[in-house]
Order: C-alpha cells, then sequence, then structure tokens
C-alpha cells in the first residue's frame, strides 16, 4: 500500500484493518450492513479507494455520535445526487441534531454534579457532627 492514493489503489482487509486500527470483523459488519461494497476475487474481498474513504467516514462519524443507518442515509444520499446538495443539508440537519443532545447531555451532567456535591457536602457535614 503507498503513500499516495489513487482511484486505482486497492486495499486488502487486513491493510485496512491495520489503517484504521480496527478488527477485520468490524469491517465485515459494515460491508453486511451495506455500507462497504467491495469487489471480489474469488473470496478474496478487493477494496477501492472508494470503501477505503468510506471507511475512514464510518469510523469519523462513529466518534461524532452518527449512528450507522444515518450514516448510510448520507452515503445514499450522495450516491443518488453527487452533487450533494441534499447530502450537505442533511448533514447539517443532523449535525445540528447532535450538538442539541450533546447540550442536553452537558446540561443533565452539571445538574447531577451540582446534586452530588450538595450530597457530598451533607455527608461532610453529618461526620463533622459525630466527631
Amino acid at each position: 500500500m503507498s503513500d499516495k492514493h489513487t482511484s486505482q489503489t486497492t486495499y486488502s482487509i487486513s491493510e485496512l484493518s491495520k489503517e484504521f486500527d480496527i478488527t477485520t470483523r468490524s469491517i465485515r459488519f459494515y460491508e453486511d450492513q451495506g455500507l462497504l461494497k467491495p469487489k471480489r476475487r474469488g473470496q478474496t474481498r478487493i477494496y477501492g479507494l472508494k470503501d477505503r474513504v468510506r471507511l475512514k467516514l464510518i469510523l469519523r462519524g462513529k466518534r461524532l455520535g452518527f449512528s450507522l443507518a444515518e450514516t448510510r442515509r448520507l452515503f445514499e444520499l450522495y450516491d443518488a445526487d453527487k452533487n450533494s446538495s441534499t447530502q450537505l443539508h442533511t448533514m447539517l440537519d443532523l449535525v445540528e441534531e447532535k450538538k442539541s443532545a450533546l447540550q442536553q447531555q452537558m446540561d443533565d451532567i452539571k445538574v447531577v454534579l451540582m446534586e452530588l456535591n450538595s450530597a457530598e457536602q451533607q455527608c461532610r457535614a453529618a461526620l463533622e457532627q459525630q466527631q
């Protein structure tokens, strides 16, 4: 595998597994989910640049909290609309949803931290009274 990736570059499942530090089983799972579509030579999977890019996007999406269904939807939109205007609007909607969900989680965490701090203070005060 060279450092320069061209549309003619191909990858084995083990090369992608090593490059992205994931298991071959994970890659096969993404294939089973229809997210990757390698060519086959007998039983051997031959991944192209498109598969490599998609795998990178799948993993990035996971880190950002996107479900595989959401990632699949974006891929389908891109495949149907190469100018990707629809895909970009959908992506913006998904990003806004994720940001909103994360903000809610942050607010919830702040409330729980305040409750824990209060419980801690009450416990410490009770211990001081016992001494």
